[in-house]
C-alpha cells in the first residue's frame, strides 16, 4: 500500500455556548406557527387572553 499525505482535522469543533435569542426565536417561529393553524390554536390564545383580562379586571 502506498505512503498517503497526513490527514487534517476536517471536522470543525462545535462552539459551545449559547445561541443568540433572535437565532432561537427564528428557530422556533415556524414551527410555533405551524402548530397553531394545524391546530386551531389561535382561538385558543384569544380565549385564554380573554380570561386573563376578565380576572385582571378588564
Amino acid at each position: 500500500m502506498a505512503p498517503t499525505a497526513p490527514r487534517r482535522e476536517t471536522i470543525r469543533r462545535r462552539r459551545t455556548g449559547r445561541r443568540h435569542p433572535v437565532v432561537a426565536t427564528l428557530m422556533a417561529l415556524p414551527l410555533a406557527a405551524l402548530l397553531l393553524i394545524v391546530f386551531d390554536g389561535w382561538e385558543t390564545v384569544a380565549t385564554q387572553a380573554s380570561s386573563v383580562g376578565a380576572m385582571l379586571g378588564r
